[in-house]
């Protein structure tokens, strides 16, 4: 499916649904919405699903994983070759987002969008390998990939979200794996944002000052000599961004396509969710923003889509973690929506 037919059927959330379940809502024997933001997230969950029993039996995290050229930059505190590490520790079950994961009981995926090494001999269903090339080059140089490639890593991340909703998945996290991928991300971020790289740029895994200075002029550079378009999704994405960037663009635009909720992660995510938005406003009433990362330059995003974080707990792994998380307070969401009596039915006299 090309990128304009999946955009082209993407439609903003059925409100009708939502007016239903605020009526349920108002029902229930508690004082009016006593558990604040849990009603707004079950309601929005009814109008995704067009049901007033929602549900999120079976969840799933696809961890988006890619190597970045810009680290030759110096903009990164880890070598690249963590990234490929990371990817073995995941298919093993040892890093953060596998707690979580099973913790919420959820599946976890990894995605292998373009890293610099080559998994050899590994036999696992939870590896998919779409590698567009052993990372992006160095954008701060000139693009980082070419508009192609863009277009390719989004229909991937699409292509493999989709799989798992038409197989039963109800809620699908994302996450992503890519030593130095703060960097375009913020670079993302500035632009689309229009935001001054100074107030975007963090420290992302922990960069002395002499590092940050190195990433906010790599960033600064780059935006300068690529001269990215903030109107148009994929020329941002092929002059600045990622290949595991444009893959969970492409889970958000699946969410919304498909019509079920998806729930991204934190700094470099939410970079994949600004792309998507560029190219598909809609996609923002699919989404549910996990946490607020520690990382400088989150909120800023987060605000220009309008998103209000569900977690704030100073996280800044990546990996899906924060999403991961925030699928047990939806769940709670969803339960008590489900689950708590009206007034007529506990046979409790209302305030009216």
């Amino acid at each position: 499916m090309k990128l304009q037919e999946i955009v082209k059927n993407i439609e903003p959330l059925d409100q009708e649904w939502i007016a239903k379940a605020e009526e349920r809502t108002a029902k229930l024997v508690m004082p009016t919405r006593a558990l604040g933001r849990l009603h707004d997230i079950s309601e929005r969950l009814c109008g995704i699903q067009k049901t007033i029993q929602p549900s999120l039996n079976r969840k799933a995290i696809l961890v988006m994983a890619g190597d970045h050229g810009v680290v030759d930059e110096g903009v990164s505190a880890y070598p690249q070759e963590v990234t490929g590490a990371m990817v073995q520790t995941f298919l093993v079950g040892g890093a953060g987002i596998n707690a979580i994961a099973r913790h919420i009981e959820a599946d976890v995926f990894v995605v292998d969008m373009g890293i610099k090494a080559e998994l050899n001999g590994v036999d696992d269903n939870r590896l998919i390998v779409h590698k567009i090339a052993p990372g992006t080059a160095n954008f701060s140089q000139g693009p980082a990939m070419t508009r192609q490639d863009a277009e390719q890593s989004i229909l991937y991340g699409f292509q493999e979200a989709s799989k798992l909703y038409q197989d039963g998945v109800e809620i699908l996290g994302t996450g992503d794996m890519g030593i130095g991928n703060t960097t375009p991300s913020a670079a993302i971020g500035s632009v689309i944002c229009g935001a001054d790289p100074g107030h975007i740029v963090g420290r992302g895994t922990g960069v002395d000052n002499e590092g940050l200075a190195r990433k906010q002029d790599a960033i600064t550079h780059g935006i300068a000599i690529n001269n990215p378009d903030p109107r148009d999704g994929l020329d941002v994405l092929a002059k600045v961004g990622g290949f595991e960037i444009g893959a969970i663009a492409g889970c958000v635009l699946s969410a919304g396509f498909h019509r079920r909720p998806v729930v991204i992660d934190g700094f470099i995510s939410t970079a994949g969710a600004l792309i998507a938005w560029v190219l598909c406003p809609f996609v923002t009433d699919y989404l549910f923003a996990g946490h607020r990362s520690e990382e400088v330059g989150h909120q800023t995003m987060l605000d220009y889509l309008k998103l209000n974080p569900i977690l704030d707990l100073g996280m800044r792994l990546g990996e899906g973690t924060g999403g991961a998380l925030a699928m047990s307070i939806m769940q709670g969401a969803v339960s008590v929506f489900r689950e708590v009596m009206t007034f007529e039915e506990a046979g409790v006299a209302n305030k009216e």
